[in-house]
């Protein structure tokens, strides 16, 4: 079996998210200790909150007065609600909460069914019980449940090197799959904004955004994840990432973009890209034969069906990278046109070799096309060599002549002074 405990300050949140399976009839109340309860298996949420508020002293200055605790035996093991509720309450008993108010309610919305405990931390002196120890001592009592109840071992999934990471599956534990993805995607790929990293977490229908705000006075700065389909909707109320884990976390992501900056060499994928791109046909020609190099890229469109932003990501590499990264020519602008615009035509591509740096690549690009328009321009008129002074003035404008321009105050005291020279006194004879 497998507890994990979450301490936090939304009490009213935890009971909103398991009344919510028990609406749905995924769940239901198994039993509770010092809260009221029909005995229906429902729960009113607002007479629950209230009932938890009345063992709360004033005088408490807890900021996080409350446990969400999930208990999770092995899947092999089938437990009657008689055992779930027995399994709750010695669980309690034996990590020393047995005296706190505590609602426990069963989940059934994936086949591996499991129970939840919604707990106070706070006891009615207003001091907090003690969590020092809580890991060890979380294990060892889940040790001792086992052999009590007959339940096989059961651990953390633990994650391998090898390990493939799927799309998320919207019939199985929510939390758990967008916990082993974040994980996964932050310990193998490398990117250097949320962007990237959103381009990433979409390939398996995850989403992320920052999630700011001011809670009793407090600043917080988080990150928060939903599960989307394969169109981006999201299909589920969203994870706060303290729920899914330190890794999960900003502090954690942030830092990983850091790290990344010094690692990522997007020479290989630009090389990559540029050779798929002079042979493309098209978009839809595009993405599939990147893909068979083990590149995706993923395309962002206004509500018109202009792309305004394209991040590729290197399954090679295991880099993530927005398309301006790696050069103009594979900005979202320049495939937008390239795509959407038949107008326009193919846009050259650029060949990186091994040893070329991409500003020694981005200057001979540049220098290229400024042999280019300089040649053009040859083409379309003489040059100035072989024109006369005269050649220079506009047509029908000829008080604009080329040359330095000339400022009017400047001219008038040169002219002056010319004057004055004029009207010198001539030498005696």
């Amino acid at each position: 079996m497998v507890a994990k405990i979450s301490i936090g300050n939304s009490l009213y949140g935890a009971l909103s998210y398991n009344g919510e399976k028990i609406n749905k009839e995924r769940g239901r109340v198994l039993d509770t200790n010092k809260i009221f309860n029909d005995g229906s298996g429902t729960v009113d949420i607002r007479r629950a909150y209230e009932d938890f508020m009345r063992w709360i002293p004033t005088s408490s200055r807890t900021e996080r007065p409350m446990m969400h605790i999930s208990l999770n035996p092995h899947p092999d093991d089938r437990l009657s609600d008689t055992d779930f509720t027995r399994l709750a309450h010695d669980y309690m008993q034996m990590m020393g909460f047995a005296d706190m108010p505590y609602l426990i309610v069963k989940h059934e919305d994936i086949d591996r069914h499991h129970v939840h405990i919604v707990a106070l931390r706070v006891g009615t002196d207003g001091r907090c019980i003690s969590d020092r120890n809580n890991f060890y001592k979380n294990k060892k009592v889940c040790r001792e449940l086992e052999q009590k109840y007959g339940l096989k071992v059961a651990g953390r999934e633990k994650i391998t090197p090898d390990m493939p990471i799927r799309k998320i599956d919207p019939d199985g534990d929510l939390k758990r799959q967008v916990a082993n993805t974040v994980k996964m995607v932050g310990m193998r790929y490398k990117f250097q904004t949320l962007g990237e990293y959103n381009a990433i977490l979409s390939l398996y229908n995850v989403k992320c955004e920052p999630a700011d705000g001011r809670v009793n006075g407090r600043e917080y700065h988080g990150l928060v994840y939903f599960v989307t389909d394969d169109d981006g909707k999201v299909i589920a109320n969203p994870f706060k990432a303290s729920r899914l884990g330190k890794f999960a976390g900003r502090e954690a992501i942030e830092g990983r973009f850091g790290r990344a900056k010094e690692k990522i060499d997007p020479a290989p994928t630009k090389r990559a890209v540029a050779g798929v791109l002079a042979g493309a046909t098209g978009k839809d020609d595009f993405v599939a034969k990147l893909k068979e190099r083990h590149i995706d890229v993923v395309f962002r469109y206004t509500d018109e069906g202009r792309i305004y932003g394209a991040t590729f990501i290197d399954h090679n590499t295991m880099s993530v990278l927005n398309g301006s990264r790696l050069g103009k020519e594979f900005s979202a602008n320049a495939l937008n046109e390239r795509f959407n615009n038949p107008q326009v035509q193919a846009i050259p591509s650029v060949t990186v070799s091994p040893k070329t740096t991409d500003t020694e690549a981005a200057t001979s690009q540049e220098t290229s096309q400024n042999r280019q328009a300089e040649s053009q321009r040859q083409t379309a008129a003489p040059s100035r060599d072989s024109l006369s002074d005269n050649d220079f003035s506009l047509p029908g404008l000829d008080l604009f002549q080329p040359g330095m321009a000339v400022n009017p105050d400047e001219e008038e005291f040169r002219r002056r002074m010319q004057r004055k020279k004029k009207k010198g006194h001539r030498p005696k004879f």
